[in-house]
């Protein structure tokens, strides 16, 4: 899953992008307002996490503009207001949810998560699909009941395939939910990772689970 986190205060920034990267997230980071809406419009984060207070252009304005122009995605507000109105007004202008600073990364990670279990309508924090079970709370996986192991970028490919079941994923798809903003679309990362996770699913499986569709992308089958 990819997250934009807009924030100015630096320090703040890149401990929640440090944390969540360790997660499994895909972390894109802006510490203005006005490049954080941007960026905000132009890529399809699935979760933003949004300051109030930033220079150029505040966070209820970028969360207006998000509103209108990109109605599904995510938004987290990260606050040092924890009055009530400001709280109302965020959750009035269209928030998903609101976290007030001082906070503990583990709250604020367990919020994040909820919310992207919610975009999908998970009704449990378990994936499963014909012998594999993913937990995104654990975040451990299980094929045919054994264990196995995948390295974090595996197991995010995994898990945006698990909650896209039965739908055909382009690789600039991948791009956009499972890498960050710096990632190269020419460059062979995507697939040597995507080989690799194929490899260990065979050899647990018996079988690819992953079709590849030449000139159009990938296919859980």
């Amino acid at each position: 899953m990819r997250i934009l986190i807009v924030e100015d205060e630096t320090e703040l920034l890149q401990d929640i992008a440090k944390g969540l990267t360790l997660k499994g997230y895909a972390v894109d980071q802006a510490d203005h307002g006005k490049t954080g809406c941007q960026m905000a419009l132009d890529e399809a984060y699935d979760l933003v996490v949004l300051d109030l207070n930033l220079p150029g252009m505040d966070g209820f304005s970028i969360l207006k503009e998000l509103r209108r122009e990109r109605p599904q995605t995510k938004v987290l507000i990260l606050s040092a207001n924890s009055e009530l109105d400001s709280k109302l007004s965020g959750f009035e202008m269209g928030a998903s949810d609101y976290l007030t600073k001082p906070f503990h990364f583990a709250e604020l990670e367990a919020r994040i998560r909820v919310l992207l279990n919610r975009k999908f309508v998970q009704q449990s924090s378990c994936l499963i699909y014909e012998g594999i079970a993913l937990n995104t709370l654990n975040r451990t996986i299980e094929i045919n009941g054994a264990p196995v192991s995948l390295t974090t970028k595996e197991f995010a490919i995994l898990e945006y395939f698990l909650l896209n079941q039965g739908r055909l994923i382009t690789q600039q798809e991948l791009i956009e939910h499972v890498w960050n903003g710096d990632a190269d679309p020419f460059s062979n990362s995507i697939r040597v990772h995507m080989s690799a996770l194929r490899k260990k699913l065979k050899s647990a499986l018996g079988r690819d689970p992953i079709q590849t569709r030449i000139g159009e992308g990938y296919l859980l089958c």
